[in-house]
């Protein structure tokens, strides 16, 4: 029997390629530029618990995700604002174990994509709760990338939903534009879309098409899915965005560089993204059609009836 969801199909089938290779050309990179081997060990593990909860998180769980749920990951974002790990006047991570975890990277992708299926009262909220976050982290990187996946969204759906996020995005930006962002870059994170050439011609090569992987997902789909394109738009504009931000300023490199918090974030958003989904509604006219049309009493029409309503 057919089964209800693909998860493997269409563009998620790209992404978790496109999640499995980044981080292979980023262990790459890592290996040539002689990093620690706790680094590389991180990511590949990184990379596993991703794609475990990619493995969990089917399409229609995903799709439908309670507004509630999007109001307690904004909750997360701000608790880590207000009693994270502080480094340097930002305070973005929390430690699990020996690890800092920088959650914005881990959920704000996620929280924008579900955004982009479905809107209403609490799912705005907790994007607006995000925005007060990230203001007061203060994360420049991750308050620029909500404020434009939120505005190519407010392009394909204009409602009053994403007119008020939208705004509560630009403000929250604005706020972080204005206070300093002293953090220096650290080695194996930051700025390594061009340390990585000083490594080595090929591993400046791996990063760099690394990198562009992550936005491969949303190009191979948005002109086949058009009933998708805005949660395809918004997946490919928030992953482009962490990578230009990587390219402005000391933030880190998504999946090509060290950290595990862009490689869950990434293979959890993923989860987001549209599958091909059998509609119950869908299997019963289709045996209904194939019930009225079982006049003859041919064999192979009754076979087919029974199956499709089984």
């Amino acid at each position: 029997m057919e089964k209800d969801e693909r998860r493997f199909s269409s563009s998620r089938a790209v992404g978790v390629a496109c999640a499995i290779t980044a981080t292979g050309l980023g262990l790459a990179y890592l290996a040539a530029a002689g990093a620690p081997t706790i680094l590389l060990l991180v990511n590949a593990l990184s990379l596993a618990v991703g794609l475990a909860l990619f493995a969990v998180m089917p399409y229609r769980i995903a799709s439908r995700l309670p507004g509630g749920v999007v109001v307690l990951l904004g909750g997360m974002l701000l608790a880590t604002a207000l009693f994270g790990v502080s480094v340097d006047g930002a305070s973005r991570w929390i430690r699990v174990g020996g690890l800092s975890l920088q959650i914005s990277l881990v959920v704000l992708p996620a929280m924008l994509v579900t955004f982009a299926h479905s809107r209403g009262f609490a799912r705005t909220s907790g994007i607006i709760l995000a925005a007060v976050a990230l203001a007061l982290q203060p994360d420049r990187a991750m308050a620029g990338v909500l404020a434009i996946a939120l505005a190519v969204l407010a392009i394909f759906r204009p409602d009053r939903w994403i007119a008020s996020a939208l705004a509560a995005g630009v403000v929250g930006f604005a706020i972080t534009l204005m206070r300093p962002d002293s953090l220096p870059a650290v080695p194996y994170v930051d700025q390594i879309l061009y340390t990585s050439f000083q490594v080595h011609a090929l591993a400046g090569i791996a990063v760099v098409g690394g990198a562009l992987l992550l936005t491969a997902p949303a190009i191979a789909r948005m002109r086949t899915e058009r009933n998708h394109r805005e949660v395809h738009a918004v997946f490919g504009i928030v992953w482009l965005g962490v990578v230009v931000a990587s390219a402005l300023g000391n933030y880190p490199t998504p999946v090509v560089g060290y950290g595990g918090s862009a490689i869950i974030g990434y293979a959890l958003s993923l989860s987001f993204l549209p599958g091909k989904v059998r509609s119950a509604a869908v299997d019963g006219e289709r045996v209904e059609d194939v019930a009225s049309a079982d006049t003859t009493g041919d064999p192979k029409l009754r076979v087919r009836v029974e199956y499709g309503s089984s």
